[in-house]
């Protein structure tokens, strides 16, 4: 028995592979057949004992950064290990550079005897020079092979893509997967209506930072905690990560995806080749569009009209959640510069004109200088002629209204829903760590981090629920009403100062001219010369 015992030389590691695109293939090269052809071939090998199984399902071949192959060399550099023992070369790697140096010079190097089963590859009884050049020759056609198969990978996405399939991981904030083909996408009502809340915000002036922070003051899980808890690659067990919150960045993605109005925007990224992981923006034109694809979260006008805001001067007056009133609206007639505010101290009043910006950094044009108090003035008059032009068109606006409205009340009900069930989750895991305290499986330290976690998330889910409940009360009382568009043009004519999103809805542009001429270009009608 001892004499056996010194003879076992080789302490082995059973290496095994399977990519997602092997399991389409036989089933010879599943996990369990693998392992069990190494086993019965390794029964009669009396020179080697088995010390350890090394799997990585669902990896590729084309690189070396798997999880349990750098943990399989780990254990060879700690000496563990000293022999490595695969199905066939291409369980390996399809890697003809990186598999030839590993075989070739590292494993040597480390003193590793290497064995492919059905390749017939034992290192440990030398190699023949004809297997020297079969090997290399094996090598380059696992590489080709992986070559092949990435190229009829990336030419189907693309084709799903072109058919209109959604083949994302998971679908946009606002929508999900329909349960009946994950190619399509449908409304998530919860989330969109956030999405919805968002869009109004800004049209009603609010910077992105602010809107962040009122979902935040909100309770609002931003996309990436909204996806946990909605189960999306959420971990289980008792660790919970601390809450992301919504962003600035956040909400400006959100006022620029296109997917809100109902077009699928896919193959934005795309790798070099299969071998470079490195992820690249392709240019916009090989971008696959694919409008009407799903039901629209918000109107085509609404976002066209958020997108101009976004790239026009917007700037938050100091000290205010709001931006000025005619922020991204005034142009120098002449040169197209925009005209930029400036304030004037005389007799110790604040007189606030409007200059083009080009005059202003002295790089020529003349002046325009108009009277903030004058242009308001003038705006109003004839946004009150214009709005007489659009109630006319109040039976076209009713009818579309009422395909997309969807009332506050509806939104509020189903927030208080959805906080419902977050908080009923949270008193879940209390009790599960109440368990697992009594049952001693958490030292002191991590329940009580834990404890604190739930409670303090418990908190902040109780304070959105009472911050809710006083918006459906005020909703109630009639102290907020959803407005139809003909009924913001109404409420428009009826008030006696301008806002900057009744301005937004109405004008494209306000060209200012020397001697106080005022040309307004309207959304929905011809231009007014003043």
């Amino acid at each position: 028995m001892g004499e056996l015992e010194e003879q076992k030389a080789y302490n082995a590691a059973i290496y095994v592979r399977l990519s997602r695109e092997d399991k389409e293939k036989k089933e010879s090269n599943s996990i369990g057949n693998q392992k069990e052809l190494i086993r019965n071939f390794l029964e009669k090998q009396l020179d080697i004992v088995i010390v350890g199984e090394y799997v990585d399902d669902g990896y590729s071949g084309v690189d070396f950064v798997r999880p349990s192959f750098q943990r399989m060399i780990q254990d060879i550099k700690k000496g563990f290990v000293n022999c490595v023992v695969v199905k066939d070369l291409s369980r390996f790697g399809r890697n003809f550079i990186e598999t030839g140096r590993y075989l070739e010079q590292i494993f040597p190097l480390w003193g590793v005897r290497f064995i492919a089963i059905c390749d017939g590859i034992d290192s440990g009884q030398g190699f023949s020079s004809k297997e020297r050049i079969l090997i290399p020759f094996k090598n380059l056609i696992n590489d080709a092979y992986s070559h092949d198969i990435s190229i009829k990978i990336r030419s189907q996405l693309e084709i799903k893509r072109k058919k209109g399939e959604f083949i994302g991981s998971f679908a946009v904030y606002g929508y999900k997967k329909a349960a009946e083909d994950r190619h399509k996408l449908v409304i998530d009502e919860y989330a969109a209506s956030v999405v919805q809340d968002i869009f109004k915000w800004k049209l009603q002036g609010i910077s992105q930072q602010r809107i962040a922070d009122r979902l935040n003051e909100r309770g609002e899980l931003s996309p990436m905690e909204y996806k946990r808890f909605c189960g999306l690659a959420y971990q289980s067990g008792f660790q919970v990560n601390l809450q992301a919150k919504w962003s600035a960045v956040t909400v400006g993605r959100i006022l620029c995806n296109e997917y809100y109005i109902g077009t699928l925007v896919q193959g934005k990224r795309t790798t070099p080749n299969h071998k470079v992981k490195k992820v690249i923006q392709k240019p916009k034109e090989e971008w696959v569009r694919v409008e009407n694809h799903h039901p629209p979260v918000i109107e085509r006008e609404d976002f066209f009209v958020v997108r101009k805001l976004l790239l026009q001067d917007t700037r938050v007056a100091p000290k205010k959640q709001k931006v000025y009133l005619f922020s991204g609206l005034l142009f120098c007639g002449d040169c197209g510069q925009n005209m930029v505010r400036n304030s004037v101290k005389r007799n110790g009043k604040n007189y606030i004109y409007n200059m083009c910006g080009r005059n202003r950094t002295h790089l020529g044009c003349s002046s325009h200088r108009i009277r903030d108090c004058l242009l308001e003035q003038a705006i109003f008059l004839t946004i009150r002629q214009q709005i007489f032009s659009m109630v006319a068109m109040e039976p076209i606006f009713t009818l579309l209204e009422a395909f997309s409205k969807q009332t506050e009340l509806e939104k509020i009900e189903q927030r208080l829903l959805e906080k419902q069930k977050e908080a009923e989750r949270y008193f879940k895991l209390q009790q599960a760590l109440e368990k697992a305290k009594r049952e001693n499986l958490l030292d002191q330290i991590e329940s009580m981090e834990l404890e604190k976690i739930y409670k303090e998330k418990l908190k902040a889910v109780k304070e959105a629920k009472k911050k809710l409940g006083k918006e459906k009360e005020n909703l109630l009382q009639n102290q907020r009403k959803g407005l139809s568009k003909i009924q913001q043009f109404q409420k428009i004519q009826n008030i006696m100062e301008l806002t900057h999103d009744s301005l937004v809805y109405l004008i494209e542009k306000i060209d200012i001219y020397e001697g106080n001429r005022i040309q307004i270009q309207f959304r929905y009608k011809d231009s007014y010369l003043m």
